[in-house]
């Protein structure tokens, strides 16, 4: 598996979304002013933070690419992660003031009527970015890459955020013109949530948090491998997009070095078969008895 050249395919994936969002906030925001409404207007806003986070994503893959050195032994695949932390702080900012911004106009009665082919384009900009959801998440799948298939699911939720816009610019039409605010705080909240989320996985992967599940499928399979006793302990942490894994193993005590090292052989080819496992560190003990002493 060549990690590298999977990492440059995921950089395609980050053009796209950049190009999609740089194209679609300028047609929202330009049709937001022209048609007077808000939630295009915080639609368009939501894409530049997205444009923010696709970039980060970017440069975070570039940096990523950098072999290991002296100071960075397991590589700088991290850097993917502090970019998408950062960029979390930025998407939260930018919907705090959407949120302020709409609620100042509910307060001061700025109820002004949308156009309705404000939720035209709305449609249409929800269609071009469920296109490029699409793209990312085959990508995503075909790359086994977490942050790529992270930007799909962002590109899904901002094409439902431009689905929410059309429906608040739409009842703002049937007398209802506090809803094209009442969308924009939505469209706000969204951003918040994902921001959020971002900082959540972000900060979990960084302090080496791992999820239960995917551990006791690892121990499992290494349970399985033929000439494994018992295993004393297992870590796993996330680097970026792939997985380091430390294993300490029992084997047979009347084992020759070459036969236990064989074991621990099979234990790493076979973690390096499971998706995203870079690197394992197999650490091998004599099998105890009950008391504690080999058998």
């Amino acid at each position: 598996m060549d990690i590298y050249e999977d990492i440059r395919k995921g950089e395609r994936g980050a053009w796209v979304s950049i190009t999609a969002y740089l194209l679609l906030s300028a047609f929202k925001l330009i049709s937001g002013y022209i048609f007077a409404s808000s939630a295009l207007l915080a639609d368009g806003f939501n894409n530049l933070t997205d444009i923010v986070a696709s970039v980060a994503v970017l440069v975070g893959l570039r940096i990523s690419q950098k072999p290991p050195d002296s100071d960075h032994a397991y590589g700088h695949f991290r850097a993917e992660t502090i970019a998408a932390l950062i960029a979390s702080f930025i998407m939260a900012m930018v919907g705090i003031q959407v949120i302020i911004a709409a609620v100042r106009g509910l307060i001061e009665g700025k109820h002004a009527e949308p156009d309705i082919l404000s939720a035209v384009v709305a449609l249409i900009c929800a269609v071009a970015m469920a296109g490029v959801y699409w793209y990312n998440r085959n990508l995503a799948k075909q790359i086994n890459n977490q942050a790529l298939m992270a930007a799909a699911k962002d590109n899904l939720s901002d094409a439902m955020v431009s689905i929410g816009a059309a429906v608040g610019i739409i009842g703002a039409q049937f007398g209802l013109p506090w809803l094209d605010g009442a969308a924009a705080i939505a469209v706000g909240l969204l951003i918040c949530k994902t921001a959020w989320d971002i900082f959540r996985d972000s900060t979990h992967n960084l302090t080496d948090g791992f999820d239960e599940k995917e551990l006791t499928g690892l121990r499992s399979t290494i349970a399985r491998i033929q000439g494994v006793e018992g295993i004393r302990d297992l870590k796993a942490r996330v680097h970026g997009n792939h997985v380091l894994v430390d294993v300490v193993i029992e084997v047979d005590p009347e084992l020759s070095v070459i036969e236990a090292h064989e074991i621990s052989d099979r234990v790493e080819e076979r973690m390096r078969k499971n998706r995203n496992v870079m690197h394992v560190h197999v650490h091998v003990e004599p099998k105890a008895d009950e008391v504690g002493s080999p058998v």
